[in-house]
Formats: structure tokens, C-alpha cells, sequence
């Protein structure tokens, strides 16, 4: 297990920049964790007493050296690495002094809060701006600053469902467990996450240029709406509503999860010459030449027809000799692996994925560490997910 993604011995990337994070649960928090890997200084705001309210989203737990439970749950250690933890209670005239010392000493200020929350408290951007005009300042909701439902709460699952994404996930109807389907992690949150990273860094680059700040609106929709990337333009394209395919592909055939004698086999055909080596390898070339199959295009328009013969030409052989022989010919294929396997398969063992960090509780706490990888500035793993209020002293001056 790897303490750093890499040996090289440059600084990394966001050394020396300072982050006001006041933002709880998922998105907020995986975009502030980014820029503590990146190097940034992560200063966490946390309600007095109760934290963020991730810290309570168990089990499971970390686990103490005796393997007993702490008071950490392992949601809370997913996307608070890097940071400090301080205590603030922003609905008071003495926090909301606490916060705009602390933002005039910060380059970046991300929240999630509701939309005009922060205006009662005098801690909006128009606010803060005028203490640190060079100050950074990211809001992520759910909608938006504007527009008919600004004001409404999002959450994950309604960001999923609002921008389409679940109308296209899930089997096809007609089958058993046709339906909608929520992805099986938080990919709304994961995606504004990341945005608002990238829309951070470019702010920040900006910075560099003019010496100037700004105001960053990331809306959970917007992300979601924006992810949906090629089932958008199809729909905008033809004028045809996309529909659930389950685990295979709209615009290309053979491809998703097919069942082999011992397992199942993820297939990825994505072109003509890989469909002919697939034929070949499955000893039909019969179907390679045939003219209802001989492109992609024809492919499609025959799916009900070739998915039920690539189907039972699958069944014939095992899992690992169809990886074998589709591998040796370049035919895209691969395992499905559960969290267990994919976490200790030697190519993320390799990748330096695995991180171990030694927690305050005297806890390890067993993380996945960064993907970005970096020849000169690494991203680094400095602290592990602090408890509630461990560094009041350090940054506040009081414990």
C-alpha cells in the first residue's frame, strides 16, 4: 500500500494555495479532497458538535486496531482526506467573523450551501469580495442561482433523474427488472465534483493572469444534464428519445455483458475489424460475412437477429479462455469484477490506487487514492480524514 502516487520529489501542483471549504455530504467535498491531493491547504468548516452530517452516514465504520467501530464512517473518509477540521457556528454573529477572517486569508472558498443562505449571514461572494478581492468563491447547489427551482434542495438521485440519466440506465422494458435505475454510485454528486475541481482550476489561472477573482455557479443538474454528453446530441441529432438498453449500447453491436459457461463476459466490439476477429476467434465467419452484419450500422438495425447467435456462440466457452483468445486478436473484452476483486487486481495494485493512512483515533484508514498522476507535481497524501474539530487550535486558535 503507497503513502504517495508517485517518488518524484517536486512540490505538488497547489502548494502554498489555501481553500475555505464549507461544504458537507459528497460533491462539494470530492471537489475540495482534488485540490487537497493537488496540495492545497483544506480548511474544513464543520458545525459544532454534529460535522458534517457524512461523518454519521454508517455503517460501516473505520475500525480501531482491535477492529471495533470509531465514531467515523467510511462515507466520511471517501472524500475528506487532506483537510483540517474546524468547528464554526455560522448561524452566529462570532462564526460568521470567524469566516470572513478566515476567507480574507484564502485564495479559494467552496460551498454548498442553499441558494441566499449565505446572503443572510453576510458571507455571500458581493460580501467576501469586498475583504478579499482576489477570493475565489464556488457555490455548488443543487439548480442553480437562478431559474424556477433555484431555491429547491437536490440531492444526487434527483439529479439522476431530472437530466435523463436514469430513463436510459436499467433493462430494457419488456424484460424481468425492466425500469429506471439509478447509477450504483452517487454519479451526480461525483460529476459536480469534478466540475467544480476543473472550473476552480481555470478560475485560478485566471487569478494568475489578472490578479482577479470570481464567483464560480455550479449547479448539480447542469453537471448531470452535461454528462449525459452523447445520448443529448442523439436526441438533439434525430429527434428520437434514447431508451434504456440495459447492459448494451445504443449506437453499437455486439457490445455489453454476455454469459459464458462459467461467468460473465464484458464484450466491446467497436468496430467492423474487430467484429471480424471476434468471428474468427468464435469460429464463425460466416456471420463476419454476412451482409445483415458485415458493418456496424447493419449491426444495429439487426440486433434482435445477431445478439441471440453471439449470445449462444458465448455460452460455449469459458470466461477466462474467451478473455485469452479475444485479448491474442485485439478484441476488446474484459472480467466483471465485484469491489473486492477490482480493489486487489495486480493492474490497481500497480497503479498505486490502495492508500494507507495512519487516522487520529490510532485507526488505519484503508483509502483509494488519487488518479491523477503527475511527472513533476505529485498529488500527496498528508492527512487523513480528521475528526471533528482536531485542528480548532492549529487554525483557530483555540481547541
Amino acid at each position: 500500500m503507497s503513502q504517495n502516487k508517485t517518488s518524484s520529489p517536486g512540490p505538488a501542483a497547489l502548494a502554498g494555495i489555501r481553500v475555505l471549504d464549507l461544504t458537507r455530504a459528497l460533491a462539494g467535498p470530492w471537489c475540495t479532497q482534488n485540490l487537497g491531493d493537488l496540495g492545497a491547504e483544506i480548511i474544513k468548516v464543520e458545525r459544532p458538535e454534529r460535522g458534517d452530517e457524512s461523518r454519521a452516514w454508517g455503517p460501516p465504520w473505520l475500525k480501531d486496531a482491535a477492529a471495533a467501530d470509531t465514531s467515523e464512517s467510511s462515507y466520511f473518509l471517501s472524500c475528506n482526506r487532506n483537510k483540517k477540521s474546524v468547528t464554526v457556528d455560522l448561524a452566529t454573529t462570532s462564526g460568521q467573523e470567524e469566516i470572513r477572517r478566515l476567507a480574507g486569508a484564502c485564495d479559494i472558498l467552496v460551498e454548498n450551501y442553499k441558494v441566499g443562505q449565505f446572503q443572510k449571514y453576510g458571507l455571500d461572494y458581493e460580501s467576501l469580495k469586498l475583504i478579499n478581492p482576489a477570493l475565489i468563491y464556488c457555490s455548488i447547489t443543487g439548480f442553480g442561482q437562478n431559474g424556477p427551482w433555484a431555491h429547491r434542495p437536490g440531492y444526487d438521485v434527483v439529479g439522476q433523474g431530472m437530466s435523463g440519466f436514469m430513463s436510459v440506465t436499467g433493462e430494457r422494458d419488456g424484460l424481468p427488472g425492466a425500469g429506471p435505475q439509478k447509477g450504483g454510485v452517487a454519479v451526480a454528486d461525483l460529476f459536480t465534483g469534478m466540475y467544480a475541481t476543473v472550473a476552480v482550476l481555470a478560475a485560478l489561472h485566471h487569478r494568475t493572469r489578472t490578479g482577479d477573482g470570481q464567483y464560480i455557479d455550479i449547479s448539480l443538474l447542469d453537471c448531470m444534464v452535461a454528462a449525459m454528453a452523447n445520448m443529448n446530441t442523439s436526441f438533439l441529432s434525430s429527434g428520437v428519445v434514447p431508451k434504456r438498453h440495459g447492459n448494451a449500447h445504443e449506437s453499437v453491436v455486439p457490445y455489453g455483458v454476455f454469459e459464458t459457461s462459467d461467468g460473465h463476459l464484458i464484450l466491446a466490439i467497436a468496430n467492423d475489424q474487430q467484429f471480424q476477429k471476434f468471428c474468427a476467434v468464435a469460429g464463425r465467419a460466416d456471420l463476419a460475412n454476412d451482409p445483415r452484419f458485415a458493418t456496424n450500422m447493419r449491426r444495429v438495425e439487426q440486433r434482435s437477429l445477431l445478439l441471440p447467435l453471439v449470445e449462444d456462440i458465448i455460452r460455449k466457452m469459458r470466461r477466462e479462455e474467451w478473455i485469452q483468445r479475444l485479448e491474442t486478436v485485439g478484441v476488446p473484452c474484459a472480467p466483471i469484477y465485484n469491489i473486492d476483486e477490482a480493489l486487489n487486481n495486480p493492474q490497481i495494485l500497480a497503479r498505486d490506487l490502495r492508500v494507507d493512512m495512519a487516522h487520529a483515533s490510532g485507526a488505519t484508514a484503508h483509502l483509494v487514492g488519487n488518479p491523477m498522476n503527475f511527472s513533476a507535481s505529485p498529488v500527496s497524501y498528508r492527512l487523513a480524514p480528521p475528526p471533528l474539530g482536531a485542528h480548532n487550535d492549529e487554525v483557530l486558535g483555540r481547541s
